[in-house]
């Protein structure tokens, strides 16, 4: 179908890949009596400063699903390799000043956050890009799946890394700062010209399995706002039923 070229100032584009690796159909499974995806949709819609959320799909039936609650859905190829590749196939159809990732297996995630990470980036002059993170501790830091980051005196990111960043040489004791990232994106358009499917991988994106070192790696700025700590996404079937126990507490609570 044709899309408007009307442009928006901020759209929330939530990538929602069919095919996960740990969790295969992971945007719909049953989260509390509604499909993963819809939760996500729903925490997307109550960000008052974003005037249009779409899903980007990869698979009829994650689209049928989307549009059955209400949602907006546009297909996208199947071939992307991360969700920000997928976010520049639809900035390409719906022209923005500024496209928000907001990952699809992301229930927990804090509206304020959102509302920072947009007001902040509107904000700033200098980003191509912007995210968050929050303090962790030291044993949290030792952990690959916790991803760090570290930034220049004015905020904008060094490095992301699985790894211990930064490394404490001297062991001796010294109090260091962690940064764990928080996976939410903020983009000026230009900024997403570099995730294009046919182009090549960085090779620290490829190893680090990590797509914003593709922006670092093209000089490109990515200015990073501290947050609190958050609450983690669903990426296993443990992560999965964890969330599930969180939000049937809200439910309970009515919150």
């Amino acid at each position: 179908m044709p899309y408007p070229k009307k442009v928006n100032d901020v759209v929330i584009v939530i990538p929602a890949r069919y095919r996960s690796e740990r969790l295969p159909g992971k945007p719909l499974v049953d989260v509390c009596g509604k499909p993963l995806i819809q939760w996500v949709w729903e925490l997307a819609n109550r960000v008052e400063e974003a005037n249009r959320v779409v899903v980007a799909v990869d698979d009829v039936r994650v689209e049928t699903a989307v549009k059955q609650f209400g949602g907006e859905a546009i297909m996208t190829s199947s071939q992307h390799r991360c969700g920000t590749e997928r976010l520049a196939e639809v900035a390409a159809k719906l022209p923005a000043k500024l496209y928000v990732n907001l990952q699809g297996d992301e229930p927990l995630a804090r509206v304020e956050d959102i509302s920072l990470l947009i007001k902040s980036m509107e904000a700033e002059g200098q980003a191509d890009a912007g995210t968050l993170c929050h303090a962790i501790t030291l044993e949290e830091a030792a952990d690959p799946n916790v991803v760090k980051v570290v930034f220049d005196h004015q905020g904008f990111a060094l490095y992301f890394s699985r790894s211990r960043i930064p490394y404490e040489r001297d062991g001796n004791g010294a109090a260091v700062s962690y940064w764990k990232h928080v996976g939410i994106y903020a983009f000026r358009p230009p900024a997403l010209q570099i995730y294009n499917p046919n182009q090549n991988q960085p090779e620290m994106e490829q190893l680090e399995k990590l797509e914003q070192l593709r922006m670092l790696w093209h000089g490109l700025k990515i200015r990073v706002w501290q947050t609190t700590a958050s609450a983690q996404g669903v990426d296993t079937p443990d992560q999965l039923n964890q969330v599930r126990q969180i939000l049937a507490e809200r439910i309970r609570n009515g919150i």
